[in-house]
C-alpha cells in the first residue's frame, strides 16, 4: 500500500497533508530556537545574578572574611559555571537542531515543489490531449453526417427524371469525397483516442503513482526528522547533565563542609588579642582628703580609657600589607596572640621559599659539576651568575628567617633555630671565578642578629666623590651592594666589596 497506488485520485489531499507537515516542522524550529533563546536569558540572568552579590574589593580584605562567607562566593563562582552550561545548552540546541532542520525543511519545500509541478505538468498534457481527442471527434462527427447528406444527394439526383447524366455523376463524385473525408476523420481520430488512453494509463499508472510515491518518502523522511528533532531536544540536554550536576554537586560539597563550631572559633583565632581583662575600679574615698584621691587619679582613669577603645567603631586592628617586605613590616603592636600568629605565617612563608632556593642552589651545583666533568656539555661559568644569585637570596632569607624567629621567641611562641652558613656557600666565596662584584659576603649572627644582609647589587652610572660626612666615593661602571634602598630623602646606602659602607645618591645607581 501506498499513495500512488491507493490515493492516486486524492491529489488535494496529498497536497493539504504534505503541506501541514512542512508547517509543522516549521513549527518545531521556531519552538527550538525560542527555547534556546530562553536558555541565553537565563544564563544571562544567572551571570548578572551571581555577580550582584558576588564580593568586591581588595583580595587581601576578601581572604579575612570567615569561611562561610568563601564558601557563599564558592556557590556564585559554581553559579557561573552554572550558567556557563546553560549557554552551551542554548548553542548546542541552536547549531544542531534549528540550523540542521532548517536546512532539511528548505531542501523539502523545493522538493514538495518539484513533486506538485511534475503532477501538474502530467496532468496538463493529459487535458491538452483530451482536448485533442474531442476536437478530432467532433471532426469526425461532423465529416461523417457531411458525407450522409451529399449520399442521400445523390439517391434524390438518381430518383428524379429530369438529372441528366452529369448531375448524377457529379453527385457521386461529391458523395465519395465526403466519405473519403470522413474516414480520414474517422482515422484521426481513432489515433488519437489510442494516444490519449495511452498517455491516461501512463498518467494514472506511472505518473501520478511515481511522484505522489515520492511524496509519500519525503514525507516520511520529514516525520523521520521531526521525531530526531524530538530526541536530540531531550539529549541535548540530557549531555549537559554531568556537568550540570558536577556545579550542583559542588554547591552541595560546599555546604556540606561547613562547619558551624569551627567558623565561630576561628573569629577567637582571628582576633584574640591576649590582653586580660581591665581590673576592678577602686573605691575613691573623697573624705580621706583630696591627696589620696590625687594619688589614684591614674589608676581610675585606665578602665575608663581600655573600654572607649574596646567598644570604639574606629577602633579597627589593622594589619601590615602583604606586599610590604617582609623586612620592613612591624609587627610590635599587633596583640600578642595575633603577633605569634602573624610571625608563625611569616616564618612558614619564608622557609618554603628557603626550600625552594636551596633545591635550586642544589641543582645548579650538580650541573655545574657535570659541566666540570664534559666541558662539551656546557659552560661551568655560564652557571655562576646564578648560583652567586641563589646564594644572595639565601643568606637574606636565612637572615629574616632568624629575625622572625628571634621576635617570636620574645614573644613568647616558638623556640630560636639558628641557620649559619653552609659548606657549599663558602666554597662560593671561596671560588676564584667569582668577581669581586659577584662575591657573596659570609656573615655570623651575634647574639642580637645585627648583621646587615645585602638586599641587592647596583652599578654606579656616574663617578661621586663622597665629600660629605657619611657619603661613598665611587667610579663609574663600580659593582656595589645595596644596604638599604631609598627612604625618600634620595640616598641609599650600599657597600663595597671591602666592606666599606657608605650613601651614594639614588639616581647615581642603576639596581641589577
Amino acid at each position: 500500500m501506498d499513495w500512488g497506488s491507493d490515493l492516486w485520485d486524492q491529489h488535494d489531499v496529498i497536497e493539504r497533508h504534505t503541506q501541514s507537515g512542512l508547517e509543522l516542522l516549521e513549527r518545531y524550529v521556531k519552538f527550538v530556537r525560542e527555547r534556546a533563546e530562553i536558555e541565553q536569558t537565563y544564563a544571562k540572568q544567572l551571570r548578572s545574578l551571581s555577580k550582584k552579590y558576588s564580593r568586591r574589593g581588595v583580595k587581601e580584605d576578601q581572604d579575612t572574611k570567615p569561611s562561610n562567607q568563601q564558601s557563599f562566593q564558592d556557590v556564585l563562582n559554581q553559579l557561573n559555571d552554572y550558567a556557563a552550561q546553560r549557554e552551551q545548552l542554548s548553542e548546542n540546541m541552536t547549531l544542531n537542531i534549528c540550523v540542521e532542520l532548517s536546512r532539511n525543511l528548505q531542501e523539502m519545500r523545493q522538493e514538495r515543489k518539484n513533486h506538485l509541478c511534475e503532477v501538474k505538468k502530467a496532468q496538463q498534457n493529459l487535458e491538452s490531449s483530451f482536448k485533442l481527442l474531442e476536437t478530432s471527434k467532433k471532426r469526425f462527427e461532423k465529416e461523417w453526417r457531411e458525407a450522409e447528406k451529399a449520399n442521400q444527394q445523390t439517391e434524390r439526383v438518381q430518383q428524379e427524371v429530369s438529372a441528366t447524366k452529369a448531375d448524377v455523376e457529379k453527385a457521386k463524385q461529391n458523395t465519395h469525397l465526403r466519405v473519403h473525408l470522413a474516414d480520414e476523420c474517422k482515422n484521426e481520430y481513432a489515433s488519437q483516442l489510442q494516444r490519449y488512453n495511452q498517455e491516461q494509463s501512463s498518467f494514472y499508472h506511472s505518473e501520478i503513482p511515481s511522484a505522489y510515491k515520492k511524496l509519500q518518502e519525503m514525507e516520511e523522511r520529514q516525520i523521520r526528522l521531526l521525531a530526531d528533532g524530538y530526541v536530540q531536544f531531550s539529549e541535548t540536554e540530557k549531555n549537559l547533565l554531568p556537568d550540570i550536576n558536577k556545579c550542583l554537586d559542588a554547591i552541595i560539597s560546599t555546604g556540606r563542609s561547613i562547619n558551624e563550631k569551627q567558623e565561630t572559633l576561628a573569629l577567637i583565632e582571628q582576633y584574640r588579642s591576649g590582653a586580660a581583662p581591665p581590673a576592678d575600679v577602686e573605691f575613691e574615698d573623697y573624705s580621706q582628703g583630696v591627696k589620696a584621691a590625687a594619688s589614684d587619679n591614674t589608676t581610675t582613669h585606665l578602665p575608663k580609657v581600655r573600654i572607649k577603645q574596646l567598644f570604639h567603631k574606629k577602633n579597627k586592628v589593622t594589619f601590615p600589607d602583604k606586599n610590604t617586605p617582609s623586612s620592613l613590616e612591624d609587627l610590635s603592636r599587633l596583640p600578642p596572640d595575633q603577633r605569634r600568629r602573624r610571625l608563625q605565617e611569616k616564618i612558614d612563608d619564608i622557609q618554603k621559599e628557603l626550600q625552594r632556593e636551596t633545591e635550586q642552589s642544589e641543582a645548579l651545583m650538580k650541573m655545574k659539576g657535570v659541566y666540570e666533568q664534559n666541558s662539551q656539555l656546557g659552560d661551568p661559568s655560564s652557571l655562576q651568575p646564578q648560583i652567586t644569585q641563589t646564594a644572595h637570596d639565601i643568606a637574606r632569607l636565612r637572615g629574616e628567617l632568624n629575625k622572625y624567629q628571634v621576635q617570636l621567641a620574645e614573644a613568647g611562641g616558638g623556640t630560636l633555630q639558628h641557620y649559619p652558613a653552609s659548606s657549599e656557600y663558602i666554597t662560593v666565596l671561596s671560588d676564584p671565578s667569582v668577581s669581586p662584584s659577584e662575591n657573596i659576603y659570609e656573615y655570623e649572627f651575634d647574639e642580637d642578629f645585627d648583621i646587615d644582609v645585602p638586599i641587592g647589587q647596583c652599578t654606579a652610572l656616574y663617578d661621586f666623590d663622597g665629600g660629605s660626612e657619611g657619603a661613598m666615593s665611587m667610579q663609574v661602571g663600580e659593582q656595589l651592594s645595596l644596604m638599604q634602598e631609598d627612604q625618600g630623602d634620595g640616598w641609599v646606602r650600599v657597600q663595597r666589596a671591602s666592606g666599606h659602607v657608605g650613601y651614594v645618591p639614588a639616581s647615581y645607581i642603576q639596581i641589577i
